[in-house]
């Protein structure tokens, strides 16, 4: 087996029902705060084209130009393209932090990063300045999105873990949301608005920051750093009851198995963790692949296209950022009541059929944005953050993380074309995770259809090779 334990196998057996406990106001608070950590990475940053893009911001002025040739610029797509290439390679850094130093480390450091990077940009003198700056919020993003998915996950309580972790997603939707009437509130201001438009970013930075400070650190994390009895604290803690002994005999067994795997990189390629592997990297993908992203990130020059003039295509992209975080609340109200995959086929077959229709492009759109709201909008984070045992967790999370580093753009027939495909995956390949305890979930997988042929009975030696 890896790391040369044969006796730590993960979790036995279930005891599901034996787990007691509520939802105590410590942990809504806990969640809210990490979840704080999803504004960041959906606040827009991009009013600062009149200053630092003026041959782009004339082109907007163009009529006879494409919408599309206007935003071709080199310093641009450099400002553009940064944010997510640093998010990525601090998403790989971010791993062994998390897991070596805990959840909490992970948030703070993200929280500091992206300080530093609102900072430079509100401050920022020249191109390299805001390049810089947006590296720094890329950095922060690398952080905060490994460890603020499983920090929710670990926790939630296994009967309300999809709505809590779905907080990550609400904030992210809010901060699109906020961003955009932000930008709408200081176009006008010059010559500094778009300094204040980018310096308010630091205030969803610095509550993480403060809030990572003051957080625990989860009852998974502590086992696996050798703190069983600061654990089990921290556990009746959130729980609200002393009685948490089937809940913890699972996380003991589990940290058993973490503490024994030297190289959870290496580690997560075992035909063991087959599944969630697979999982983590299709579902982040095929997050991206519905097209969202473009229509979110590029509605202003969608809606001119369109026709729409002047202030009116900024309208629509409030209007779309407003649809996508109040939708977010259903998937929030019905994610642990239906379960994930209804949300996440449902979703699929509305994206589907709205990509079918060429008129009322606005209704359409904003039932789109609907459509992903509630589905594949959060689960493509919840999903990956649940499925993994304790040794790969950290690990686990960086493929989702490199698949949502980079934004998609796509004709709308293609984008059907995955949304078909992806809707049929979960259908086939995902099985419900609803309610189960994160540490039982390598149980489901022996359960499944598909992969029960590949994931090894409980009673084989964990060292069982590809």
């Amino acid at each position: 087996m890896a790391g040369g334990s044969l006796g730590a196998v993960g979790v036995s057996k279930e005891r599901a029902e034996q787990y007691q406990g509520r939802v105590t106001p410590f942990v809504v608070m806990a969640s809210f705060v990490a979840a704080i950590g999803g504004s960041i990475f959906g606040y827009d940053i991009g009013i600062s084209g009149r200053k630092f893009f003026p041959t782009v911001y004339r082109k907007k002025n163009f009529q006879s130009e494409s919408n599309y040739c206007k935003y071709d610029n080199q310093g641009l797509a450099a400002f553009t393209s940064s944010l997510y290439l640093a998010g990525l390679v601090a998403s790989l850094a971010a791993s062994p932090v998390t897991r070596s130093y805990g959840r909490r480390a992970s948030i703070v450091c993200g929280g500091i990063s992206f300080l530093v990077g609102a900072a430079l940009n509100a401050a920022a003198a020249n191109l390299i300045m805001l390049i810089l700056g947006r590296i720094m919020l890329g950095v922060g993003i690398g952080f905060g999105n490994q460890a603020v998915p499983l920090y929710l996950s670990e926790m939630a309580p296994a009967h309300l873990r999809g709505g809590l972790n779905m907080m990550f997603q609400l904030a992210t939707t809010t901060g699109i949301f906020t961003a955009n009437m932000v930008n709408y509130g200081t176009e006008r201001i010059d010559p500094w608005g778009w300094r204040l438009s980018l310096g308010l970013a630091a205030v969803p930075a610095a509550l993480m920051t403060v809030g990572g400070f003051l957080l625990p650190e989860t009852p998974n994390s502590l086992l696996e750093q050798g703190f069983p009895e600061k654990g089990r604290r921290v556990l009746e803690k959130i729980r609200g009851t002393r009685h948490v002994e089937a809940e913890l005999q699972d996380m003991v067994e589990a940290s058993q198995l973490a503490i024994s795997v030297e190289h959870p990189f290496r580690n997560i390629l075992e035909r063991r963790n087959r599944p969630q592997l697979v999982l983590a990297i299709f579902m982040p993908a095929f997050q991206i692949l519905t097209g969202i992203n473009s229509i979110l990130f590029y509605a202003p020059v969608l809606f001119q296209s369109m026709g729409f003039e002047g202030r009116a295509a900024l309208y629509s992209s409030v209007m779309t950022g407003a649809v996508l975080m109040t939708s977010t609340l259903v998937s929030i109200a019905t994610v642990d009541r239906w379960g994930r995959r209804p949300l996440l086929i449902s979703g699929g077959i509305q994206m589907i059929v709205c990509q079918g229709f060429s008129i009322a492009v606005v209704a359409v759109v904003c039932l789109f944005v609907a459509a992903f709201g509630w589905s594949w909008g959060p689960l493509g984070w919840t999903v990956p953050s649940e499925i993994f045992p304790l040794e790969t967790r950290s690990a686990g999370q960086d493929p989702s993380c490199l698949c949502s580093a980079r934004s998609s753009s796509g004709s709308s027939s293609s984008s059907r074309a995955w949304i078909t495909a992806m809707t049929g995956f979960v259908w086939a390949f995902l099985p419900e995770t609803k309610g189960i305890p994160i540490e039982e979930m390598i149980l489901q997988w022996r359960k499944h259809w598909f992969w029960k042929r590949i994931v090894p009975p409980l009673e084989e030696p964990d060292s069982t090779n590809p």
